[in-house]
C-alpha cells in the first residue's frame, strides 16, 4: 500500500497522459459532464447559462452576428453556444468529441427548428473546408492542450477563417497559477460520485510545473476492482507569452479583457477573454 500510495501522490512528468476522451467519452462520466454542462447555475463543465447570455450578447455586439455570419465553435459541447448564435440567424458549425454531446447538441437543434451544422470529431484533427466570420473556444479549452497541440489548433483556427474573420477564446493567467497550492486530499464515496457509480476512493492531487507555467490537477479513483486516473492540465498565460505564442502561428492578438467574468476590475483576474485575427 505505501507504494500504491507513493505513486498516487507522485508528481507526473509534464504532459506525460492525456484522459480527454475518459472525461467526455466514459459512459458514466460523461453522462455527468452532460449534466453539469446543462446545469443552469453551474460553472464545472461550462460557465453558468446566465454567464453565456451575457458573452453571446458581447459576441453578437463585438462582431455583428445575425443573418449573413458564420461562427465555428471548437469543442461546443452540447450546443450551449451554438443554439444562440443559430437563434441570431448565423450559419453555425460546431465540433466536439464527445458523442453524448452532439447527440444532445444535434437533438435541442432539431426541437428547436435549427439547422445547425454538427461534427463529432476532435478539433486536432478537423480538416477546414469552409471559411468563417468567427471562430471560439471558449472555457479555457485552449490551456488544457500541451504545447504541441495548441500550435496545431492554431494552424486548423488560421485556415477556418475568413481573410478578415476573428478568434475569440479565453485563457488562464498567471494570476490563477500564483494561486494554485499542490497537495493531495482524499475522500471516501460509499454511494458512488461524480466519477464513478460505484463506492470508491477519490485522491485529488494538484502539481505545479513553475518552469512552463502549466497546472495538473489529477483525480485518482480506486474502485474495488479498477484504479483510473483523469489528468487536467492548464497552462496559465501572460499576455507577452500569449501574443508571441499566436504571432508564431500567423494569428495577431488585437484585445484582451484581463478581467472576463470579474466585476472587480482588478486587473489581476483568473480568466483573461482574448481575440486575434
Amino acid at each position: 500500500m505505501f507504494h500504491q500510495l507513493k505513486e498516487i501522490t507522485e508528481k507526473p512528468k509534464l504532459y506525460s497522459a492525456y484522459t480527454a476522451e475518459t472525461l467526455w467519452n466514459d459512459p458514466y462520466i460523461s453522462q455527468q459532464m452532460l449534466k453539469a454542462h446543462l446545469d443552469p447555475a453551474s460553472d464545472k463543465a461550462s460557465r453558468n447559462h446566465r454567464f453565456i447570455d451575457s458573452s453571446v450578447a458581447f459576441l453578437q455586439a463585438r462582431f455583428n452576428l445575425g443573418e449573413g455570419k458564420s461562427v465555428i465553435d471548437f469543442g461546443c459541447g452540447p450546443g450551449l453556444y451554438t443554439i444562440r448564435f443559430a437563434q441570431l440567424g448565423c450559419r453555425v458549425l460546431g465540433l466536439d468529441f464527445s458523442s453524448n454531446s452532439i447527440a444532445y447538441a444535434r437533438a435541442e437543434a432539431e426541437r428547436s427548428g435549427l439547422d445547425i451544422e454538427y461534427l463529432e470529431q476532435n478539433y486536432l484533427v478537423y480538416q477546414p473546408s469552409d471559411k468563417f466570420d468567427l471562430a471560439i473556444m471558449i472555457f479555457c479549452d485552449y490551456c488544457a492542450l500541451s504545447d504541441t497541440q495548441r500550435k496545431r489548433l492554431l494552424k486548423i483556427v488560421k485556415s477556418s477563417l475568413k481573410e478578415d474573420g476573428h478568434f475569440f477564446l479565453d485563457v488562464c493567467t498567471e494570476h490563477m497559477y500564483e494561486r494554485i497550492e499542490e497537495g493531495t486530499s482524499l475522500q471516501y464515496f460509499e454511494k458512488g460520485g461524480f466519477w464513478s457509480p460505484s463506492p470508491h476512493f477519490e485522491f485529488t492531487s494538484a502539481f505545479k510545473y513553475d518552469e512552463n507555467r502549466v497546472s495538473l490537477e489529477k483525480y485518482t479513483i480506486v474502485e474495488e476492482d479498477r484504479t483510473f486516473e483523469i489528468y487536467n492540465w492548464l497552462k496559465h498565460f501572460t499576455t507577452n507569452e500569449l501574443e508571441r505564442e499566436f504571432d508564431e502561428c500567423g494569428l495577431e492578438v488585437v484585445e484582451m479583457y484581463p478581467d472576463f467574468g470579474s466585476p472587480s476590475g482588478s486587473g489581476e483576474s483568473e480568466i483573461m477573454a482574448v481575440v486575434a485575427r
